[in-house]
């Protein structure tokens, strides 16, 4: 009677192969054993201690930067705000458009940005890191002039300064 082949697997490959049908090689190939660095010598036995353990250093606790009494910000933050001044050569449709596009704002929330900055000259748009208020400050900045104001020079003006305990009015 004839012997059937081994079955076929796949490998993560996806190339066939046959299973193996045999044993490995006892014996590793003559090259390999080149290859391998030298066996470690265990560690040497620690003598018997003669007291009591040393006790444990004492944990530490995280500390956070002491605020600045002067400014009543902290020292080294690591949040900044997003803040988008007024200027009287947008209209509110060109804010809300801009917050909808630039920060995904929903409509309500865009309209109320639009509000605070007419109100009380600036509006604080967006907290986060550093790196992402450059760039949405940035993205404020290149946003284009206002199409429904045929005297606007440029877009509007954005800043970013470190987020404190006094936010929004």
């Amino acid at each position: 009677m004839a012997t059937r082949p081994a079955p076929i697997q796949m490998t993560a490959c996806s190339q066939p192969q046959r299973a193996r049908t045999h044993a490995p090689r006892a014996h590793p190939h003559p090259l390999a054993a080149a290859e391998q660095p030298a066996p470690t010598p265990p560690p040497a036995p620690s003598p018997a201690p003669t007291s009591a353990p040393a006790a444990k250093p004492a944990r530490t606790a995280l500390t956070v930067p002491a605020a600045n009494p002067a400014r009543g910000k902290p020292a080294n933050p690591w949040l900044w705000n997003v803040v988008l001044l007024d200027d009287q050569e947008h209209t509110d449709v060109y804010v809300i458009a801009m917050m909808q596009s630039l920060f995904a704002m929903s409509a309500d929330r865009a309209t109320h940005i639009a509000d605070l900055v007419d109100g009380h000259g600036r509006a604080i748009v967006m907290t986060t890191h550093k790196e992402l208020a450059e760039l949405k400050r940035d993205q404020i900045l290149a946003f284009g002039k206002d199409p429904q104001v045929g005297s606007c020079s440029g877009s509007m003006s954005a800043v970013i300064e470190p987020a404190g305990e006094d936010q929004q009015p």
